[in-house]
């Protein structure tokens, strides 16, 4: 069975790719993930705030008053982020000098400044793609949509100014209108956009009083909003694509396939249950189409979105007034 997949212009065996995780500072963990199968490795972020510590510990650079400002409020300890921007580098290289398969590194930040220089270091280190990892919660009643949406845009050309490699952003869904700017970043010239960073919300604990933080896992549930928009995406703005969030399972990745996914990046199903995973579904994913009579993945790709629909607006309109119809009361216990 042909799974061929192209991923941000890299051809891959099949779409599998082990996601953003702590498991990529583990050598033997990455070398793991080559021996079962995955076809690439994604790097967790290296975070605009660890660039800037760095630099203002070391003042290794000229101040400039404005570079910078948003990130003085917040600085992470080193125990939480144990790569800084050194190693982060080194591990790219060793990454690289221990296995075979593409590796993509991971830049997050939101604002348009000097910390983006960054993509050229990591371009020399030998990284093969670059992720712009655009997490952001708007919390300033003063910032607009638009503000939002052209600060990510710029940072996308200051970043493609600086490397040749291929550039995903990896987005939220929480934009006022993502198709729009989707094909804003397409104009821009991004290689590839990543469907969706999650947002980890904060609970209480009501005990200590305090601000109560809980990695939650994925499952499969979470990958519905990601089809629905692989599906409206995929018809309309020509960028290669990844899904990062809900695959667990070998329909699962035909789900993400057919809407539009060129690539899939696993993360919660590998911490779960171990890296033997790949290896799984990617035997799982092949049994599933041949037992439906496809004879390459390429069959599949984007069969399930929305280029075949006139007015993807209505269809939306429709689904939704289907769904909400479409509940029945459970039928009454016999007395």
């Amino acid at each position: 069975m042909d799974l061929t997949t192209r991923y941000l212009g890299l051809t891959l065996p099949h779409p599998l790719m082990l996601g953003a995780s702590p498991l990529v500072d583990d050598l033997d963990a990455v070398r793991r993930a080559e021996d079962v199968g995955a076809a690439a490795i994604v790097m967790h972020s290296l975070f605009k705030e660890q660039i800037v510590r760095e630099r203002r510990e070391h003042d290794s650079v000229a101040r400039h008053e404005d570079s910078f400002a948003e990130a003085l409020y917040f600085s992470p300890h080193r125990a939480e982020l144990p790569l800084g921007p050194h190693e982060y580098l080194e591990q790219i290289r060793r990454i690289k000098d221990a296995v075979r398969v593409p590796v993509i590194a991971s830049l997050n930040g939101t604002s348009n400044s000097g910390w983006l220089e960054y993509a050229a270091l990591i371009d020399q280190a030998g990284a093969d793609a670059l992720e712009l990892n655009a997490y952001r919660v708007a919390t300033n009643p003063d910032e607009s949509a638009e503000s939002i949406e052209r600060t990510t845009a710029e940072m996308l050309a200051s970043v493609k100014a600086r490397t040749r490699l291929p550039v995903a952003v990896k987005l939220s869904p929480y934009y006022t209108s993502l198709a729009h700017f989707a094909r804003r970043l397409e104009a821009a010239h991004v290689d590839g956009l990543v469907l969706f960073n999650r947002f980890y919300q904060p609970d209480i604990d009501l005990d200590a009083l305090e601000v109560a933080h809980h990695l939650e896992l994925s499952t499969s549930a979470d990958i519905l909003l990601r089809l629905r928009w692989l599906a409206i995406l995929s018809a309309q703005v020509d960028v290669s694509y990844a899904v990062s969030g809900g695959v667990h399972s070998a329909e699962d990745i035909v789900k993400v396939v057919m809407t539009g996914a060129d690539g899939v990046q696993l993360v919660s199903e590998i911490l779960a249950h171990g890296m033997h995973r790949f290896a799984e579904l990617k035997r799982d994913l092949e049994h599933w189409l041949e037992a439906h009579e496809y004879h390459s993945l390429a069959q599949a790709r984007r069969s399930m979105n929305l280029s075949h629909c006139p007015d993807p607006e209505v269809y939306e309109r429709v689904n939704y007034m289907r769904i909400l119809s479409s509940w029945r009361p459970p039928p009454s216990p016999e007395h």
